[in-house]
């Protein structure tokens, strides 16, 4: 004789927020999974085809249809507590952890920041609760980023200005943002490096040959993306006049050119003035002092470094030219402009909450 068939009888208002939870694409599994068991055993159907239905155990099915009759819809919306070893760390002892890792330091001699060991050694934890604490509060001491706020008088203008460029260009002109990417080393490993394999990376040896410097002098389109660029052995006023000639070259004569740049006093000299009198459709732009962030080829400087030139092994400064050459000629074929999208009032709000952060410390 078959057992009767349990029918779970629904609590007012339940089946809806049932049905909602079984449809949801945000609820956890396991909860859909209770809300599909309860809502079968209402609909009359039997515990065995209830756990072939949802895919669970006989006494699952079992353990939540008597959650729900004794409990309601709270019973099955959360876990209860299980067994296993309480913790050890009190919420205070973890907030000491976290307090000593933001507001002291080793003592002398045992470094400059704190190590997961270090801290362990000193509060009697083990490392890896150390590590855990950290994780759970984003605290990283072993890293550290660098950064120089701008003690420039003007630099609210000249940021305005900048900016400006960036996001609302002038009309029949073009804008350009520029700067030398000074002593580029030509270097080559002392012996061949190993090739990249399963379960070890590539290699290279640790010493290298210097056969000499370039610097790179580029103007980024800021419209279009494209680099005009040429590599000279020095970067004085002269070469840097040369370059520039060279840009105007490029721009149609009825259009205004616009060039970003930082304060390097090559920009500044008396040939360089003289030269901008001479030609009066060329404007400066000069970034603030310590701002160079704000001149959005060092994105391209940037990604050149990383692609190109950090493990690049050539034996000639005439390879490595032709290798810069190169590259910029293969991305200028499918140029693509970056993109400014900070506003002046966002850069000037971060920048005073560094000032006043650096006010406190000092």
């Amino acid at each position: 004789m078959p057992l009767p068939i349990r029918v779970i009888r629904l609590r007012r208002g339940d089946r809806k927020r049932l049905e909602r939870l079984t449809r949801s694409r945000t609820t956890s599994h396991r909860i859909v999974e209770r809300a599909r068991i309860i809502l079968a055993s209402a609909a009359g159907e039997a515990g065995n085809a209830i756990s072939t239905k949802v895919g669970v155990s006989r006494p699952t099915v079992t353990l939540w249809l008597d959650r729900y009759e004794t409990e309601g819809l709270t019973g099955i919306m959360s876990d209860r507590p299980r067994s296993g070893r309480p913790k050890r760390l009190s919420p205070a002892d973890e907030a000491a952890i976290v307090h000593r890792t933001l507001h002291t330091l080793p003592s002398a001699g045992r470094g400059t920041h704190w190590s997961t060991r270090i801290m362990a050694e000193v509060t009697g934890r083990h490392h890896s609760t150390i590590a855990r604490i950290w994780k759970a509060h984003g605290l990283q001491p072993h890293r550290v980023q660098s950064f120089k706020l701008s003690t420039d008088p003007e630099f609210v203008k000249k940021l305005r200005d900048v900016v400006g460029l960036y996001v609302n260009p002038p009309e029949r002109a073009v804008v350009f943002s520029f700067d030398e990417k000074s002593q580029i080393q030509a270097l080559d490993r002392t012996q061949p490096g190993l090739p990249l394999k399963r379960g070890r990376a590539g290699t290279w040896t640790h010493d290298y040959k210097r056969h000499g410097t370039t610097t790179l002098f580029a103007a980024l389109n800021v419209a279009t993306g494209r680099i005009i660029q040429t590599c000279m052995p020095k970067h004085r006023h002269q070469e840097f006049l040369k370059f520039m000639r060279k840009v105007v070259r490029t721009v149609p004569k009825d259009l205004d050119i616009h060039v970003i740049l930082d304060n390097y006093q090559t920009h500044k000299h008396p040939k360089i003035k003289e030269w901008l009198e001479q030609n009066p459709r060329v404007h400066f732009h000069f970034t603030p002092t310590s701002a160079s962030w704000l001149n959005i080829v060092e994105r391209f400087f940037s990604e050149l470094t990383e692609r190109q030139l950090r493990r690049l092994a050539v034996n000639s400064v005439a390879q490595l030219i032709q290798t810069i050459t190169r590259y910029v000629d293969q991305r200028n074929k499918n140029p693509k402009p970056f993109k400014w999208t900070a506003s002046v009032q966002k850069i000037l709000k971060k920048v005073k909450k560094a000032n006043e952060t650096l006010a406190t410390l000092h």
